[in-house]
């Protein structure tokens, strides 16, 4: 199979080896967290300015913590949560003193979060589900929320430039599975995502591609900018 044809199946990948320096997935020899930038995601804190968050606040998928970190650093508490115990681990060390209360789940399940939160931040969650997974994950999510609750997503779009397939989302796909599940979207609109240049670029050598790199040089990915209202039961 030649490098332009070269796909990979995100669903397998190994959240909790590529935060102890393994391989994200098998075969793809992808080392490093391509998301941990070191601080919060520009857009996480353009959300926060904007007043998006609000009340009781879930991070989901939330990897090392930095935007768990800078939401309760502008006085919001924060429940954070990832599937990889290897993340949450390094997350409790940056926000050591902060309130923000970490834990292990699974994100298709929220078990034990019923009508808990007010707001939730999905920071490059919903595009690493499969299929079926990520109509369970909006489900969970509505039950985890309160009557008016807001989601703020942002996930890799299916755009040229972008992640190839299946790590990357349609707006049809985005907007179907939210409306499926409860949530109303008020705003849909493309933005980018900053990453760690090393691996990210050296996946896209082996898809054939070449990210776009910021001032910074890290790689400059693009995402959908989601903003959606929890409809009542």
């Amino acid at each position: 199979m030649s490098t332009t044809e070269q796909r990979y199946d995100f669903t397998t990948a190994d959240f909790n080896a590529v935060y102890t320096g393994g391989d994200l997935l098998p075969g793809a020899h992808i080392k490093g967290v391509p998301w941990d930038i070191g601080e919060p995601q520009p857009d996480v804190v353009a959300m926060e300015r904007e007043g998006r968050f609000s009340g009781e606040v879930l991070d989901i998928g939330c990897g090392p913590g930095d935007n768990a970190v800078h939401l309760a650093g502008r006085g919001h508490h924060v429940t954070a949560v990832d599937a990889a115990s290897a993340a949450i681990a390094q997350a409790e060390v940056r926000a050591r003193g902060l309130d923000i209360t970490f834990a292990v789940a699974d994100a298709t399940r929220l078990d034990g979060y019923e009508s808990r939160f007010d707001s939730v931040l999905d920071s490059a969650l919903f595009h690493t589900l499969g299929a079926p997974e990520r109509a369970r994950y909006a489900a969970a999510l509505h039950r985890a929320t309160r009557p008016g609750a807001r989601l703020s997503m942002l996930c890799f779009a299916d755009v040229p430039g972008g992640m190839p397939a299946p790590l990357s989302v349609s707006e049809e796909e985005v907007r179907g599975v939210l409306g499926e599940a409860g949530w109303s979207v008020t705003q849909l609109a493309l933005s980018v995502y900053a990453g760690v240049a090393g691996p990210v670029k050296e996946f896209f050598e082996r898809t054939g591609k070449r990210p776009e790199l910021d001032e910074k040089g890290r790689t400059r990915l693009p995402v959908w900018k989601v903003y959606a209202d929890r409809v009542p039961a």
